[in-house]
């Protein structure tokens, strides 16, 4: 019956003895409803609702803000142990929808647009406050670059040359492994537009068959050496599967940037060239270069994004 809010107290209920008769309806409603509430024979545990969908999304945020901040701390504690002045910033999503990419104003050869051939472009279209970091040629092979670059998770694209790479092709696996798309540089790095059709061609195409050959897969980037070209340089890369053929906007070195625009800044979607270069070469090796741009980049307020997402 639960708890009735009924107190029965002693003489309450009057019983009468009169020619020995007894109630016994008032006995037995005595003895059957007149326990105090709370007694074991009436308690009743009330149910525990579950939680609510509030609850529920509550605790979700809590493991996903914990998740975040320990994230966020163990990338700070690997920048730390990089040398950085903070941790890299981490990049947008890539957009569903990719950009379309066109020439460069100044930038085109006769009959480029026409003729479909591939575009030539020194930064990608976005809003976002995104760089890509590109590294060229492949003289120096440095294990350390390799480590640091995959334990900060920066990507970057390699547009490589063979005559530099041919001694140690296993190096540029490790990159490949990692998730870095190794792209075409030609074989021999030569200044192309002073070449015949047919040896830009060879140039070009060559570069294509080493690198199926050593990493199974055909590049659809072409950088020109010294970022010169001319319309038998295009052509000659379109027959041989390229379609994209990005340069840069700016260049890093281990002590100084060097910029395209008057400026002098970075801008959202800027490719930024470097190269594989040592202490042969610059005053610092490639992880002083990384710091180097990865300092400037995030103080910034930029992050560094994949080039290969937006193409």
């Amino acid at each position: 019956m639960g708890t009735v809010g009924q107190n029965y107290k002693n003489g309450a209920l009057r019983v009468s003895i009169r020619g020995g008769l007894v109630l016994l309806a008032a006995a037995a409603l005595v003895s059957g409803c007149a326990r105090p509430a709370g007694t074991d024979a009436t308690r009743q545990r009330p149910l525990q609702a579950p939680p609510g969908p509030a609850a529920e999304l509550q605790a979700d945020k809590t493991v996903i803000r914990t998740a975040r901040l320990r994230a966020e701390r163990a990338r700070l504690a690997t920048a730390r142990r990089w040398g950085l002045r903070s941790a890299p910033l981490v990049a947008p999503p890539a957009p569903v929808t990719k950009p379309r990419i066109t020439t460069r104003d100044g930038f085109e050869v006769d009959g480029h647009e026409e003729k479909g051939l591939p575009p030539v472009f020194t930064t990608v279209p976005t809003d976002k406050k995104i760089v890509f970091l590109t590294i060229d040629d492949g003289a120096e092979k440095d294990p350390a670059f390799v480590r640091m670059m995959s334990e900060l998770r920066i990507p970057y694209t390699a547009f490589l040359s063979d005559y530099l790479i041919k001694d140690d092709y296993g190096y540029f696996r490790k990159m490949r492994d990692r998730g870095v798309v190794l792209d075409n540089h030609t074989l021999h790095h030569p200044y192309l537009p002073a070449l015949s059709y047919a040896r830009q061609k060879h140039e070009i195409c060559g570069m294509q068959d080493v690198i199926e050959r050593h990493y199974g897969k055909r590049p659809a980037l072409f950088r020109p050496p010294y970022g010169n070209y001319n319309e038998d340089t295009l052509r000659a890369a379109k027959s041989c599967g390229i379609r994209y053929a990005p340069i840069w906007n700016e260049e890093v070195f281990v002590d100084h940037w060097e910029y395209r625009e008057w400026d002098r800044e970075l801008h959202p979607g800027d490719i930024v060239l470097s190269h594989f270069r040592g202490r042969e070469d610059w005053k610092g090796t490639m992880t002083d270069m990384v710091r180097r741009f990865l300092d400037k980049v995030t103080a910034e307020g930029y992050a560094v994004a994949r080039l290969e997402d937006y193409l």
